[in-house]
C-alpha cells in the first residue's frame, strides 16, 4: 500500500468549520497536530517534517499535485527534526519552501480527512485513501464519492499549481507575518 491517492479542495474558513463540526460528529478524530514541512528539492518530491507528535523524511514519486502517488516515509522521533535538517543540509539540500500547518484529522467513511489551516496559504480539505497500484483507480472513485456526498467538488490541479506558485514565490513573508 504505497500509493497514495488523495483529493483537495480549497475551502473558505466557514466551510472549513462547518466541515470540522461536520466530521467531528460523522468521524471518528485520529489527530490533531501542528507541522513544519520542509520541501527539500523544487518540485516537492523529497521533504523533511517536524509534527506535534514525530518527525519525518519521505519522498513522494510523480509531478506535484497528482491524484496518484507513490509515497515513501521514514517516520523518527520528534526530537530528530534538527538532525535530519543538518543530515540534508550536509548533503547539499536547501530548503526551497517551508509550510507551517495545522492539521485535524478523521477516519470518516473508509478514508482518511484532513482539514488543515496552512499559514499564508489558506484552508484545505484532503480525503485520502492508501492503494497498491492495482487498487488505485478504485480508490479514486472512492473518494469522488464522499467529495460528492460531501456536495463539494476538488480543487483543480491548474488552481493548486496557481496558488502554489504563488505561495513558492512568498512563503518567508507570508510565514513571518501575523
Amino acid at each position: 500500500m504505497d500509493i497514495e491517492v488523495e483529493l483537495r479542495c480549497f475551502l473558505t474558513k466557514e466551510k472549513y468549520n462547518e466541515l470540522l463540526a461536520f466530521f467531528s460528529r460523522e468521524g471518528r478524530e485520529v489527530a490533531e497536530e501542528e507541522q513544519e514541512t520542509h520541501y527539500l528539492d523544487e518540485q516537492g518530491a523529497l521533504r523533511i517534517q517536524q509534527s506535534t507528535t514525530h518527525s519525518k523524511v519521505w519522498y513522494k514519486a510523480g509531478k506535484l499535485h497528482d491524484e496518484q502517488r507513490q509515497e515513501i516515509e521514514v517516520r523518527v522521533g520528534r526530537e530528530d527534526f534538527p538532525e535530519l535538517e543538518r543530515l540534508f543540509k550536509a548533503l547539499g539540500y536547501k530548503t526551497h519552501i517551508k509550510w507551517i500547518r495545522k492539521r485535524k484529522e478523521f477516519e470518516w467513511k473508509g478514508v482518511s480527512v484532513m482539514l488543515d489551516y496552512t499559514k499564508g496559504y489558506g484552508y484545505i480539505l484532503e480525503l485520502e485513501k492508501k492503494s497498491n497500484e492495482a487498487e488505485k483507480d478504485r480508490a479514486l472513485v472512492t473518494l469522488k464519492e464522499r467529495f460528492a456526498e460531501l456536495s463539494l467538488q476538488p480543487s483543480t490541479k491548474e488552481e493548486f499549481d496557481r496558488k502554489y506558485k504563488e505561495y513558492s514565490e512568498n512563503w518567508e513573508n507570508l510565514i513571518s507575518s501575523g
